[in-house]
């Protein structure tokens, strides 16, 4: 197979007239629904195979590092382009067999044909690389921390149609659409979610229940958002739809409790708004408290539907434990914990500091930050309602000196306000987790140059099978 694909790469090469004008002759020559062999030679940051031909860049979904292939030219822009598989001549060595049906139409799991230290590999190396070309910095990180690969997931967010059959199905948005592709086990999630999804396929589909239709804005069954508590084994059942009432709603509840003894909550959210964003403002409670409770690092927590946590419990909390390991906290300091959500890191190490502040945009999650402190009967802490970048200002202003910041920013990463702030606030230690780290390394060399030093970081593979990677990253004043 190496051979055959040596003597097509030799005669395709000859045949073609190319110039000396190097890659703008590439482009008159390559064009859409060219065959071409290509090699696979690294990975891009959102999943896709990366090759060269005569210098020329082309993009290929769902192939590997070493991968040899012929490659059918589907879109040629200035100085790069799309391809796709057309024939797998010689596979790479870390290549690995998809076990997912629904793998090349979901756009979840983008690397699960490759193996996973594979993965790891792949994942410290781009938050190094970003490292070195956004914030130039040589130094190794450690060791990227892992996870299990399957099943970790403790939350589902399943898109609710219709097949052109009439019936009921509830999946996963295809990439980069919403068409929905049913999907019978997800391997991310655990088990009994498929359970819960086929409850509530076979209850509409006796009542024969409408769903949402994105283009007239009629229908009402909408989403079906699914959380559990891993270490608590509590799960919640949240049904998105146009109303706050559904037909045969009693008897949806009972079937859902009678097929799973883990749920603990049902709930109905009421979205009637024409947005992609899948929770409305509003919700009804049909059986239980609305809630249920985790526990991460021996702290308790509240999860409300709308309140931010961590997707992979077990991957956080090792994250939760390297930010703290990175912080050093004393009994005689004051923690700032900014974007903060429901508390859960400050919370994590509020009894190894003298006063903890957390600062938080969203309402109803510094609510269940409250509350959560109450729960475990922390007494030295404070939750503002705020923008990161106004509260740290304000904080700044008000002569606040704390000792300790850890953020934990969106990909967007920190704004100038926040980083102004922080710097004026002049903590020792400064402890920034990342969900993009090119963010985290254009914000890094910002502060590199107001007075802080890059210590150590270390890369945390929250998302196995996916390519999104958190980074902890340490530095000192």
């Amino acid at each position: 197979m190496a051979l055959l694909f040596y003597v097509f790469f030799v005669i395709l090469t000859l045949s073609m007239d190319y110039s000396a004008g190097g890659k703008h002759d590439m482009e008159k020559q390559l064009k859409k629904n060219d065959i071409i062999p290509l090699e696979i030679s690294g990975m891009s940051h959102d999943g896709n195979g990366v090759g060269r031909f005569q210098d020329f860049v082309l993009f290929v979904p769902m192939t590997a590092p070493g991968d040899k292939i012929l490659c059918h030219v589907v879109k040629v822009n200035h100085s790069f382009g799309y391809g796709r598989v057309m024939e797998l001549l010689e596979p790479s060595p870390m290549r690995m067999e998809n076990d997912c049906p629904a793998f090349r139409q979901c756009g979840g799991c983008s690397w699960r044909h490759i193996q996973y230290q594979e993965e790891l590999r792949l994942k410290q190396q781009s938050v190094e690389q970003n490292l070195k070309k956004i914030a130039l910095f040589s130094q190794p990180l450690q060791p990227i921390l892992s996870c299990k690969e399957e099943r970790y997931r403790n939350k589902a967010q399943y898109p609710i149609g219709k097949d052109e059959h009439g019936r009921v199905i509830v999946g996963f948005y295809a990439r980069r659409s919403h068409r929905i592709i049913p999907c019978s086990d997800c391997k991310l999630q655990p088990e009994f979610f498929t359970v819960l999804c086929n409850v509530v396929k076979d209850w509409a589909d006796r009542h024969q229940i409408s769903v949402y239709n994105e283009k007239t804005g009629k229908g009402l069954l909408r989403h079906l958002y699914l959380r559990t508590a891993q270490k608590t084994g509590q799960t919640m059942v949240c049904v998105v739809a146009t109303s706050g009432k559904l037909p045969h709603e009693e008897e949806l509840c009972e079937c859902l409790i009678q097929a799973e003894p883990s749920v603990r909550t049902v709930l109905i959210n009421r979205n009637l708004e024409n947005t992609n964003v899948i929770l409305g403002k509003h919700n009804r409670i049909l059986f239980g408290k609305g809630c249920i409770e985790d526990e991460i690092c021996g702290v308790r927590i509240r999860i409300s539907p709308q309140a931010f946590y961590q997707v992979n419990r077990d991957a956080a909390e090792k994250m939760y434990q390297l930010a703290a390991e990175y912080a050093q906290p004393k009994d005689t300091e004051t923690l700032l914990d900014l974007y903060c959500g429901t508390g859960t890191i400050g919370l994590t190490m509020a009894k190894r500091v003298s006063r903890l502040i957390g600062v938080e945009v969203i309402g109803q999650a510094v609510e269940d930050a409250k509350d959560n402190a109450r729960r475990n009967q922390i007494a030295n802490a404070e939750f503002l309602c705020a923008d990161a970048g106004k509260a740290a200002q304000h904080l700044a202003n008000r002569g606040e000196r704390p000792d300790i910041i850890v953020v934990d920013p969106p990909r967007k990463g920190c704004d100038d306000n926040t980083l102004d702030a922080i710097v004026k606030m002049s903590p020792q230690r400064l402890v920034y987790i990342s969900c993009n780290s090119a963010t985290l390394a254009r914000d890094v060399a910002k502060l590199e140059q107001n007075g802080y030093h890059f210590v150590k970081g270390r890369p945390v593979d929250l998302f196995p099978r996916t390519t999104h990677v958190e980074a902890v990253v340490l530095l000192s004043r």
